[in-house]
């Protein structure tokens, strides 16, 4: 019965933070079990009682002060230099630029409607398909949720309650793993199309004008790893480091410009925290039902192998990512399969969080929900049956670096450990 309501309520386009909190009460009072109702916001406000979601607040501050600031445009233009003038140089310089803004953004649908204002027009004009054009900027947001920071990372460290900045160093080789199989599409059909050649900007001005702005993810990234910041002061320097850039370097962020900004973050945030506090009454429910276990009995009837259970888990969170939001997605399966993939399979929980995640991120660009696809095909406006046949061998070779990643966890855990 539960199911049913939780099924209906997604189906007729409830907000999936409403969905999990109806289906919770509805749970309550099926049962029987009224006396739960005194525990309901107890359990709403401790999912959000916890330092490391600060962090996603911050990290979207950051990416609006440099889109506002000028920061953008100028890593797009310091991309252009490093391989502007080979055959398709823009397509390339569209994947460099989105790997420089995810190592900053850290919010892969942000990062796509950023990228697609910046780089879709610009395709278009120098001759690229606006179909092809739009969905490589959206596979470049792919990489927004991968190559640290991430708030992705940074919910699934809360979940699975492991070091957030461990976590975000064990998504850098994955991260060019990535980026890698996405140059090689790019090679692949540039074989196949005459890509047309660009002619680079000024290469000492552009480098110039970009080395400021890419200061921000050696902040970021620098602090965790030499020990000098969590993930949270680092956002919080990050913020100030683009504050200072777009104000006093580039002089383009102005006073009068900021209540825009600080609204478009506390909007957003807003929004993604309520849905992990609505979440945490849901996964609540889940516990009390013991679905956890019962799963687990399941999937250890299948196999003992963490591969072949790995390739399970990855099948079924593409179905999964395809109709629920890759945040609310992750919420709600982390608390039944983390359990089953450390204590049954022995799976590192660093492995399985960069491949959980970078499988749920994949929804973004897959219908029928796909805001990733849709943000891109509105940005271009193309349709988004264009948009997502582009798409195709971009997703081929993410399911194939999944495949890679489940096989070989050590691609992951070599940065991380002692």
């Amino acid at each position: 019965m539960t199911g049913g309501v939780f099924l209906t309520l997604l189906l007729i386009g409830l907000p999936i933070s409403f969905v999990l909190m109806v289906t919770a009460a509805v749970y309550v009072w099926l049962t029987g079990n009224t006396a739960l109702y005194s525990s309901f916001m107890q359990q709403l406000f401790a999912g959000l009682q916890s330092y490391g979601l600060l962090a996603i607040p911050l990290f979207m501050l950051t990416g609006e002060l440099m889109n506002a600031g000028g920061l953008t445009r100028r890593l797009v233009a310091m991309a252009s230099v490093l391989v502007g003038g080979l055959r398709g140089g823009l397509a390339y310089v569209n994947l460099i630029a989105n790997m420089m803004m995810a190592s900053i953004m850290g919010s892969a649908v942000a990062q796509i409607a950023v990228m697609s204002r910046v780089m879709t027009p610009e395709m278009e004009r120098q001759g690229y398909d606006r179909a092809f054009a739009a969905a490589l900027t959206s596979a470049g947001g792919l990489l927004s949720p991968i190559i640290p920071p991430s708030m992705l990372f940074v919910i699934f460290g809360v979940l699975a309650q492991i070091a957030i900045g461990d976590l975000f160093i064990a998504g850098i080789i994955p991260g060019l793993i990535l980026a890698g199989a996405f140059f090689l599409v790019i090679a692949v059909l540039g074989f196949f199309h005459e890509f047309p050649r660009v002619a680079r900007p000024a290469r000492a001005e552009a480098l110039a004008g970009g080395l400021p702005a890419l200061s921000i993810p050696v902040v970021i990234i620098g602090g965790i790893l030499l020990g000098w910041a969590t993930p949270t002061e680092s956002a919080a320097l990050a913020v100030l480091a683009a504050f200072v850039i777009g104000r006093f370097v580039y002089g383009e962020l102005t006073l009068p410009a900021l209540p825009k900004v600080f609204v478009e973050t506390g909007v957003n945030a807003a929004a993604v925290t309520f849905l992990i506090a609505a979440a945490n009454v849901f996964g609540w429910v889940l516990l009390y039902e013991q679905v956890p276990q019962t799963v687990a009995r399941w999937s250890g009837g299948l196999t003992d192998d963490p591969f072949v259970f790995m390739l399970l888990v990855n099948l079924m969170l593409l179905l999964v990512g395809m109709v629920i939001d890759g945040i609310a997605a992750l919420i709600m399966v982390v608390p039944i399969l983390m359990p089953i993939a450390t204590d049954v399979f022995g799976i590192d929980p660093y492995h399985f969080g960069v491949v959980v995640c970078i499988n749920l991120i994949l929804g973004l660009l897959t219908p029928p929900v796909g805001a990733g696809l849709y943000v891109a095909s509105s940005m271009a406006d193309a349709r988004p049956t264009a948009v997502f046949k582009a798409l195709v061998p971009f997703l081929g070779s993410t399911l194939a670096v999944l495949v890679l990643l489940s096989w070989q966890p050590d691609l992951v855990t070599v940065l991380i450990r002692d």
